[in-house]
């Protein structure tokens, strides 16, 4: 067993806070939750609607997977935080669901928050194994 090896993506979005993207153990890779930031250019404002705040979401967790060497076909549990719950779990879900085959759904906890950074109505985390 190693020590955790700390990822900072080169192409994943600009930290918000004091975190790094991924965090390594073990073959398990523990990525950071991902707001729809640009990563290109982190003073665009976040997309309007949930449909596109998840569909960039997803991108920007594809962006810290890949750079840490992994998919989302590694992907064994995520949790999603929205603060529109009532709204915007639907879509979210929807949209969220064509990113994986039906038969190889991550286990997924979605819960309501009071609020995000940068004004975000949704983030979400995920957990893999390489």
């Amino acid at each position: 067993m190693t020590g955790p090896i700390f990822h900072m993506i080169p192409d994943a979005p600009k930290p918000v806070a004091p975190y790094s993207h991924v965090v390594e153990q073990d073959g398990w890779l523990f990525v950071t939750g991902q707001l729809a930031t640009d990563p290109a250019e982190d003073a665009q404002p976040l997309p309007e609607g949930i449909e596109a705040q998840t569909a960039k979401v997803m991108d920007n967790l594809q962006h810290a997977l890949r750079g840490a060497g992994a998919s989302l076909a590694d992907v064994v549990c995520v949790r999603v935080y929205l603060t529109q719950f009532d709204r915007d779990y639907a879509a979210m879900s929807t949209l969220y669901a064509s990113y994986f085959p039906p038969d190889r759904l991550p286990a997924r906890t979605t819960v309501g928050v009071t609020g995000l950074a940068r004004g975000g109505i949704v983030e979400i985390d995920m957990i893999a194994k390489r």
